[in-house]
């Protein structure tokens, strides 16, 4: 089973050389080993520069968990892709089905399926960069999520964190590196989107899934991926995680220059 890229071409650059000028340059030693971090889905023209900040400064893992929203209302509710391949322009990249079974098996809510998954950008976005940085073979989990729940984002963090234990006993030199994918603030102006996306921050800043769900649904915040962003700061204070950085912040606005209606792009790494 092959999941084929959907947005190559249009929303990120199918030319690898074109693509590679979205990476920084950062000198290995300067590379951050991160328990997980986030990063914005949009187009590439308008986000990739914030995405490419987060992966330019991360160690390549093994094996990626990505957990993203699902704009489209198809398949399950958190919707695991079960196993084969997801594609795009750079090559192949494997499912981890060892790795989904453990997390469907310790949650409440998550099932297979491919139906989430099939026309969602927020995931397939992420793979070029992977495949960018890149030092050896990788696999991935792509988890799609459709729920207003904390509950059901609790059940979902805990199911990743018992997951990556379990599957580490016997895989015990694999890095495991999870992604949340979101956008922050949509259609608003410059100056308001920037004062809400700072309060969606900084919770996630203090490494607090809870508050960052509170804020969210208190100041009506339009961050698209709040659920997947909070089942990820769940499964990462479960893993250890102590500190957040604010890699970049920026808008739409920088690149199209409309401040009355704008997007909101955060980059955070968690370590």
């Amino acid at each position: 089973m092959i999941r084929k890229a959907k947005f190559a071409g249009s929303w990120y650059p199918e030319d690898l050389k074109e693509a590679k000028k979205y990476l920084a340059d950062i000198p290995q030693e300067k590379k951050i080993n991160v328990i997980s971090c986030i990063s914005p889905h949009a187009g590439w023209m308008y986000s990739g520069n914030v995405s490419g900040d987060v992966y330019s400064i991360i160690k390549p893992a093994d094996v990626y968990i990505l957990l993203g929203p699902n704009h489209t209302g198809l398949g399950e509710n958190i919707a695991v892709y079960p196993e084969g391949f997801w594609e795009t322009p750079f090559g192949k990249i494997s499912v981890n089905s060892e790795i989904v079974e453990l997390i469907v098996k310790n949650s409440e809510f998550a099932q297979k399926d491919t139906k989430a998954h099939k026309n969602e950008h927020s995931l397939e976005i992420q793979l070029p960069f992977l495949q960018l940085i890149k030092e050896k073979e990788f696999s991935i989990v792509p988890i799609t999520i459709r729920v207003e729940d904390y509950h059901m984002c609790q059940d979902l963090g805990n199911a990743v964190y018992l997951a990556i234990k379990e599957y580490k006993k016997k895989n015990k030199n694999k890095k495991i590196v999870i992604i949340s994918s979101t956008d922050m603030t949509h259609y608003e102006s410059q100056s308001y989107a920037y004062k809400l996306d700072t309060l969606a921050v900084e919770e996630i800043l203090r490494l607090s899934p809870r508050g960052l769900f509170n804020t969210v649904l208190s100041y009506g915040i339009s961050m698209c991926g709040v659920y997947p962003t909070v089942s990820t700061l769940i499964a990462s204070k479960l893993l250890g995680a102590k500190n957040a950085k604010l890699v970049k912040y920026q808008t739409s606005a920088d690149i199209s220059g409309n401040y009355d209606s704008v997007v909101g792009y955060a980059g955070i790494i968690v370590y």
